[in-house]
């Protein structure tokens, strides 16, 4: 559910996206559009273009063809899958944030409004993972993005650990009345935090909200079955790995774009 309809805006847009590496698809016609308030996320196995197309998302790499549009408004924060820092180089975790040219201030406020203040001090290289998991995303909203873009953010972390984390983002997206896109690889864990899923498997397999995506063919065919199936159009069939078998023609009834 959107958390405040009333501020929701178009802030990022994608129009069959196509990104091809040593002339190998990685991305086939993908359309897409981020909305502020509303968090998305984009889950599918190992290799099926995730980081590719948040990559061209934050205007990191280019398509080969399609359109990147976004808001002359959108302020992007990004949290990486991990930052590698020498274990011999010592850096408290305040002086890390600092290295993303935010004040020391601006620091500490978005180390409390995560409850880390106290980690300030700490070097870094002595975090937990979900401490360290905390400060990237911490990184992220240093100023205020109406957009968060978070590559696999429970990364290394343990179940407990995991649900505090989505619980954080959850609150973010509401305390900044910002969109968030998500890259996960399993959607299990996030179904209480996402509000629209896209499953990618270098084009979209299906989208909706989570609990349309636990019961669709193409998802379970990705992840395996979690609930009872849930019918909806789908005009090829996907083997265990995602890949696209045939053309046959299913008559469902859900939301699933195939291009």
């Amino acid at each position: 559910m959107m958390r405040n309809p009333a501020l929701s805006k178009l802030l990022l847009k994608l129009e069959s996206i196509n990104k091809n590496f040593a002339g190998r698809p990685v991305i086939e016609n993908v359309s897409l559009s981020l909305q502020q308030g509303e968090i998305t996320t984009l889950i599918g196995p190992n290799g099926a273009g995730k980081s590719t197309l948040a990559k061209i998302i934050l205007g990191l790499i280019k398509p080969d063809s399609g359109s990147r549009v976004a808001s002359s408004a959108v302020r992007i924060g990004y949290m990486p899958q991990k930052v590698t820092i020498d274990p011999t180089l010592p850096i408290s975790t305040v002086r890390f944030l600092q290295l993303a040219n935010a004040s020391q201030q601006a620091c500490h406020d978005a180390l409390e409004s995560l409850s880390i203040n106290h980690l300030a001090t700490t070097p870094i290289q002595n975090l937990s993972g979900g401490e360290h998991q905390r400060v990237l995303l911490a990184r992220a909203i240093l100023r205020k993005p109406n957009l968060l873009v978070l590559d696999e953010p429970v990364q290394g972390v343990d179940v407990k650990g995991q649900n505090a984390l989505y619980k954080m983002i959850n609150g973010l997206a509401t305390s900044l009345n910002c969109a968030v896109l998500m890259v996960s690889h399993d959607l299990h864990l996030v179904m209480s935090a996402t509000d629209h899923v896209i499953c990618l498997n270098r084009h979209i397999c299906c989208q909706g909200h989570p609990e349309q995506i636990t019961q669709d063919p193409a998802f379970i065919d990705i992840f395996g079955q979690t609930t009872a199936v849930y019918s909806h159009h789908h005009d090829h069939d996907h083997n265990l790995h995602g890949e696209v078998l045939d053309e046959t023609i299913h008559s469902h009834g859900a939301d699933c774009h195939h291009d």
